[in-house]
């Protein structure tokens, strides 16, 4: 179902491409959605979107984070929030490697985490908020949290980097089988699929177009 049938927000984030197609894709974690603030090869600054203050209020309020906190950011939770994007990008790619997580990039995470979090109130009228002076220290500490979680838990060893040759998303794979090889059937999957059968169809005159 979509989010006009139920009424409640589809998870992930709308991304747009180079030529500007949008798409919506979930990581399957708020700590891998971080990452989906800069381009994930670490390419020029054009494809940063945390280049001020407002933009990590912004991500927030579009994240998973439930009911976007009214957050307080500056300059230094701006720069702390690149520092965990860059600690939880290289700890996703040595996960899906297989290879043991840096000290130094775990020391990023831990530092964050340790910080006081988003503390969690209610409204009289029992709907869920946050308390008053959220910071964007607090919330990256959430999302430290939530990374902690993540590489820890029983998913640790589920967490992908899309394998498509031109694609560097990362995600959680919860399919039951355990086998998810893309970011999106809908995107990199069908792609792959299409070229397969091209592949296996094409005639003997066609190996060179």
């Amino acid at each position: 179902m979509n989010e006009e049938a139920t009424g409640t927000p589809e998870p992930g984030l709308v991304l747009r491409t180079p030529r500007g197609r949008s798409f919506r894709f979930d990581p399957g974690a708020l700590c891998l959605e971080l990452l989906l603030t800069g381009d994930p090869g670490g390419l020029p600054w054009s494809l940063e979107t945390l280049r001020e203050p407002a933009d990590l209020v912004r991500w927030a309020g579009e994240s998973r984070l439930p009911d976007g906190p009214r957050l307080s950011v500056d300059a230094a939770d701006l720069d702390r929030a690149r520092e965990l994007r860059g600690a939880l990008r290289r700890m996703t790619i040595a996960r899906a490697r297989g290879e043991e997580l840096a000290p130094g990039d775990t020391d990023v995470v831990n530092a964050a985490a340790a910080r006081t979090p988003l503390v969690p109130a209610m409204t009289p009228g029992g709907e869920r908020t946050w308390a008053a002076g959220a910071t964007g220290t607090a919330m990256l500490s959430v999302v430290a949290r939530d990374a902690v979680d993540l590489f820890t838990g029983p998913y640790a060893h589920r967490i992908r980097v899309c394998e498509a040759h031109n694609c560097a998303l990362h995600f959680v794979d919860t399919s039951r089988p355990g086998r998810r090889r893309w970011c999106a059937m809908g995107r990199c999957g069908n792609r792959n699929k299409v070229r397969a059968h091209r592949a296996r169809t094409a005639g003997p005159g066609d190996a060179g177009e």
